[in-house]
């Protein structure tokens, strides 16, 4: 497949080192030589150094056999006009980054769609939506659903009380007869894929797929006690903060800290039922003034990276019990459950994911990425017989780097055994590790 990616950045050189390990063919533009010199020195695509939204350029590098054209700057105009220019010129399909939330619009998706762009996606968006997630079940670390809720993955970190601490993944499978499927297993940084004789240690960070029903019970086997979330301050007054703030203010007390005047009248006029402080989100004393102490959960989104991490282990250490905080820098998602915040998030990784269900082979229909965890949890519908559907699971050939999660069979879920045999119509979650996920995707083709 071939695909262009307009933006090198974070959100670009990501995407594109996904895809080029599954074997697309990647042309990457991008205006900075620096940066296509550092993805041409670590990646296997082709760069094109130029305007992307140049119709020249597009012509010179020919769309017509372009499966997928990504508009990833940080410039909205940008991506628009350089999807705009690629569908006519005959890019099958187009997806742009935006900035401005108001144009997710259903009405103003359909004038983007009369123009040529496919898509619009936006990173503030989707991760002010991951908080939020976070927030509605604080126990865990990482949460998202599969089928609207029919499936979660959820993760959780193993303690000194809890009951799984010492056990092997086959004790766990049935504990107390409830079957649960732990997925992946995060060891400082190494990603450890569970077998029978896997054992658990204390400060193991376990990923589990779970029906939602049972996610109550998964919890307090595990000794993670409900801890219900009432106030919450956000460190950092954008995007991010001001959507979730919107979504959250009515049922939560929400204190946002901003050192902005003009962005802090912004959000007072955006928000009914928010406290705006005008302060340095960086000055601790200030956030223990405004009741930090008091809080049950403390989100830092502001630009600053360190700054995120830091005061977050601040609030952990004054007693704060839910943590999150935005990072920029990639690797940093990677130390989270060893340094003591409860999430780190990255909008950039976000953003690709949910870019990347596009681009995959087969009918996938979500992908999730677990934070410090290196693979993916892809969930593939089966829509046609094969040999998917023609023999059980133990035979089908699955890399031993990839593991089958759970299945969604209409209304029903399914933790598959060896026996287990496939459907038409079947939704399968499978965890792939890199090496593992070009074979996975020839399976479900």
């Amino acid at each position: 497949m071939k695909i262009v990616i307009a933006g090198a950045g974070g959100i670009g050189f990501h995407l594109a080192k996904l895809l080029s390990s599954a074997q697309h063919d990647i042309i990457l533009i991008d205006t900075n030589r620096d940066v296509l010199e550092y993805a041409q020195a670590h990646l296997d695509v082709q760069t094109v150094l130029g305007d992307a939204s140049s119709i020249q350029l597009l012509k010179d590098i020919n769309m017509a056999p372009v499966s997928i054209f990504l508009a990833v700057t940080t410039l909205e105009n940008d991506n628009l006009v350089s999807c705009i220019l690629a569908k006519k010129l005959g890019a099958k399909q187009t997806i742009a980054r935006i900035n401005n939330i108001s144009n997710l619009q259903k009405e103003f998706k359909a004038t983007f769609n009369e123009l040529g762009v496919d898509k619009v996606i936006s990173p503030s968006l989707l991760a002010s939506q991951e908080i939020i997630r976070l927030l509605e079940l604080s126990q865990v670390t990482d949460s998202f659903e599969f089928e609207n809720g029919k499936v979660s993955l959820i993760g959780i970190t193993i303690e000194d009380s809890s009951l799984y601490t010492g056990k092997t993944i086959e004790e766990i499978r049935n504990f107390k007869g409830t079957v649960y499927t732990p997925i992946a297993i995060l060891r400082g940084n190494e990603t450890i894929l569970p077998r029978n004789n896997t054992l658990l240690r204390r400060g193991d960070h376990i990923y589990f797929i779970t029906s939602k029903k049972e996610v109550d019970d998964l919890l307090n086997t595990i000794g993670k006690a409900a801890h219900e979330i009432k106030s919450i301050m956000f460190i950092g007054g954008n995007v991010i903060s001001m959507t979730a703030a919107k979504k959250l203010e009515n049922d939560y007390n929400i204190t946002i800290v901003e050192q902005d005047e003009k962005q802090c009248k912004m959000l007072v006029d955006e928000l009914n039922n928010t406290l705006v402080i005008k302060g340095d989100p960086s000055n601790f004393e200030l956030l223990k003034e405004e009741g930090l102490q008091k809080m049950d959960a403390f989100i830092a989104v502001t630009p600053n990276s360190e700054t995120n991490i830091i005061t977050s282990l601040m609030a952990e250490n004054a007693g704060v019990f839910k943590t999150i905080a935005l990072v920029e820098n990639l690797d940093y998602t990677h130390i989270s459950q060893n340094i003591g915040v409860n999430t780190m998030i990255n909008k950039k990784i976000i953003a690709a994911n949910n870019i990347f269900r596009y681009v995959r082979k087969g009918k996938v229909e979500a992908i999730a990425s677990l934070h410090g965890v290196d693979g993916e949890v892809i969930e593939y519908a089966i829509s046609k017989e094969s040999k998917l559907t023609r023999t059980a699971i133990r035979n089908l050939k699955l890399p031993n780097q990839a593991i089958i999660g759970a299945v969604i069979r209409g209304e029903d879920t399914v933790i598959p055994t060896g026996d287990f045999v496939l459907n038409i119509h079947d939704k399968v979650i499978v965890l792939a590790l890199p090496a593992a996920i070009g074979k996975v995707e020839d399976l479900f083709r």
